[in-house]
């Protein structure tokens, strides 16, 4: 049985990245994993990074590294809003594992409950994120 689409539209600062339909988006918040099907309660979300998956169907699933950013679902379709998404292929292992040792060096430096202990603590994460979702491992 064939499952009802909605709208979805993924944009970064760069631009659109992705505007179709999908039975399905899969993310997750700043309170954990979600699922969004057809008809779902309007909603706002903070997102964090994740690997954010839109099933086109059960066998045809977009897959990109998401940064941090909003998830708004209202009127039958989602917004993603975020900071930054990549397709998977397209993350370099090697370059996630300098950034996250940065990020980790920044932490180690930045004074506790300081703006610079937060973005770094917050860049960590999304490192973190990212080089699993490059290496294959996904983020759910």
């Amino acid at each position: 049985m064939a499952k009802t689409k909605f709208d979805v539209e993924v944009l970064t600062p760069e631009g659109e990245l992705f505007h179709d339909e999908v039975e399905m988006l899969s993310t997750r918040t700043a309170v954990g994993s979600i699922g969004v099907l057809a008809n779902h309660t309007p909603l706002l979300a903070m997102l964090d990074p994740t690997e954010l998956r839109l099933y086109r169907s059960e066998s045809d699933i977009v897959r990109f590294a998401q940064g941090e950013g909003y998830l708004q679902v209202a009127d039958g379709r989602a917004l993603v809003l975020v900071e930054e998404a990549h397709e998977p292929g397209e993350l370099s292992a090697s370059d996630l594992q300098e950034r996250l040792r940065q990020a980790e060096q920044a932490l180690s430096e930045a004074e506790e409950n300081t703006e610079a202990a937060r973005t770094a603590l917050r860049d960590k994460r999304r490192w973190e994120t990212f080089l699993r979702i490059a290496e294959g491992g996904g983020a759910h």
